[in-house]
């Protein structure tokens, strides 16, 4: 979850009132915090918030959200939007390449260190959570005195335009600055198999921005910026445009004064940003039903204010006036949520179960708990991973083809993490890895679940590594461990593309498969990095306990 870092005097006087340090250790974790650090004798502070807040990802968001929450200044946060004639033309160029832009124009915001430190912070959150990473999501801060519009936003050649990006010192063409600038390296990905690369430029060619990968350095925001100029590009229109709401209101809570920004499209002309709130209209029996409450209509109405939102009371329900940096609110449930959180967890109070019941521990748990000590005995240490891996450790690096029903995440936040694992020997040997340093022997174990299909499998697996590591030793150990839990072994050869062919073997026991062992391959221990020999085996968990119950 986000870490938002913050100065405690800076949201005293967002907020206008000192708010005292008990109190606020208390309360902000009722709206949705884990408090990480807030120590009496220090102005700093960190708060861990839950993702499905983006809202609150800055010092000026947590504070617009106390004021309601404490009751200071409860309901609809309203801004005033003036008009500019500020244009941002869109060319139909970008429509296969990052479509969406939106924008924003502050004027008169009090810039200074710690709102350039916030709006960093700020962007940096809203990149990783609502922009997965800036595929989805990316914004650019601009000092508007420094460019002249009307701005174009367009897709070049990557060597058609040039520019000085922030953190650079010589003009670079766009195939340069994914090539050599750290920025450009790290989010090239985004931009792969294009042939054309977006960029935002003003009326003189200058260029803002190369969207997604970084600002130029003409339009950096100092404190001496009197304007600024937003913009958001990405794939997914919604997201694009809570991001400049975000990001613009919580300008506007540092005494900015918002523009709106005219946005020429193939498909029409619009104005940005558009702050008006989302209505939505709330039973109150579906609220109480939902969190368990008897709430009457009036409460829930000032539960709703409490958390930002305008609410008036009706002959049907409540009108509900979502705040247009909401991007959480998705569906009634949501609002339930909120009345939840605006009534106070603390007041709804706990009661004992109406019926005496008593669990019981289940098998496979159970079983894999006492083989623990097992493998312990043998020498190997436990260890711990995550179940999200990338398809080149569990199938390339392993030497199988990879398997199209592998469950796969549709927006991964970087690739190492893109599917659930289907055996735990990648993440093993990953511990191997990023432990070459250690002496040797090593070794490792680990009892976890995988998923082969649409199936949790609960596995055991081991991996030995030292100049000496053999097939011998992998095959003493599993007879070993299977000795130990009382069942018969035996083995046949084996072909798997993690071992080295011949040295591989299959683990039998009342005519049931239950494992495999032998020698790591070294074209696997080479794409690991690895540069000894190494044994390993894994075993089914949930087959043995079969075995065993019979």
């Amino acid at each position: 979850m986000p870490v938002i870092n913050f100065s405690y005097s800076d949201l005293c006087g967002l907020l206008g009132w000192e708010l005292p340090k008990a109190v606020l250790r208390e309360r902000l974790p009722m709206i949705g915090a884990d408090l990480k650090s807030a120590e009496d004798g220090s102005d700093e502070m960190s708060f861990e918030f839950f993702p499905d807040r983006p809202d609150l990802y800055s010092v000026e968001g947590i504070a617009r959200a106390l004021r309601a929450f404490m009751d200071r200044e409860p309901g609809l946060r309203s801004y005033a939007v003036g008009s500019s004639d500020v244009e941002l033309r869109v060319d139909p160029s970008v429509a296969s390449i990052r479509p969406h832009i939106w924008s924003s124009l502050i004027e008169g915001a009090d810039v200074d260190d710690l709102l350039i430190r916030s709006m960093m912070d700020l962007q940096e959150k809203l990149h990783v959570t609502l922009g997965r990473n800036r595929k989805k999501v990316a914004i650019g801060l601009h000092d508007f005195s420094a460019v002249s519009p009307p701005f174009t936003y367009k897709a070049v050649r990557p060597d058609e335009v040039s520019f000085v990006p922030l953190q650079g010192d010589s003009e670079m063409d766009l195939a340069q600055i994914l090539a050599k600038h750290e920025k450009g390296r790290a989010y090239a990905h985004v931009l792969e198999g294009k042939d054309r690369y977006p960029v935002i430029i003003d009326s003189s060619g200058e260029v803002l921005s190369f969207p997604p990968v970084i600002n130029g350095v003409r339009t950096t925001v100092t404190e001496s910026t009197k304007s600024i100029f937003v913009d958001c590009t990405g794939t997914d229109l919604n997201a694009v445009v809570s991001a400049v709401n975000i990001v613009t209101t919580a300008l506007a809570e540092r005494g900015g004064k918002i523009r709106t920004v005219k946005v020429s499209r193939p498909e029409g002309v619009v104005k940005a940003p558009d702050l008006d709130p989302r209505t939505v209209d709330l039973d109150v029996d579906y609220v109480n039903r939902w969190i368990g409450t008897r709430l009457s209509a009036p409460e829930m109405s000032k539960c709703l204010m409490r958390m930002g939102h305008g609410a008036t009371v009706t002959d049907n329900g409540i009108r509900v006036l979502v705040p247009a940096y909401r991007a959480d609110v998705l569906h009634p449930v949501d609002l339930a949520e909120d009345v939840a959180v605006g009534h106070g967890f603390e007041r709804f109070g706990h009661s004992l179960p109406g019926r005496s019941t008593f669990g019981t521990e289940d098998e496979v748990i159970g079983f894999s708990a006492r083989l623990k000590p097992v493998f312990m005995g043998l020498g190997y240490m436990e260890v711990a991973t995550l179940s999200l891996s990338s398809a080149a450790e569990q199938y390339d690096a392993l030497g199988l083809e990879r398997d199209r029903a592998a469950v796969t995440i549709v927006n991964p936040v970087t690739e190492d993490h893109e599917v659930l694992r289907a055996s735990l020997l990648p993440s093993l040997l990953s511990i191997l890895r990023k432990n070459k340093h250690r002496e040797l022997p090593q070794r490792v174990f680990e009892v976890g679940e995988v998923v082969h299909g649409t199936m949790n499998r609960a596995l055991a697996s081991g991996i030995s590594i030292h100049p000496k590591a053999s097939f011998t030793e992998a095959k003493s150990d599993v007879q070993s461990v299977m000795q130990a839990i009382g069942l018969q072994c035996d083995v046949a050869a084996a072909s798997h593309g993690a071992f080295i062919r011949g040295r591989c073997a299959q683990v039998l026991s009342g005519g049931a498969r239950v494992g495999v062992f032998g020698e790591v391959s070294p074209a696997t221990l080479s794409a690991f990095g690895l540069g000894y020999p190494a044994a390993a085996f894994e075993l089914d968990i949930e087959t043995l306990l079969g075995l065993r119950s019979r």
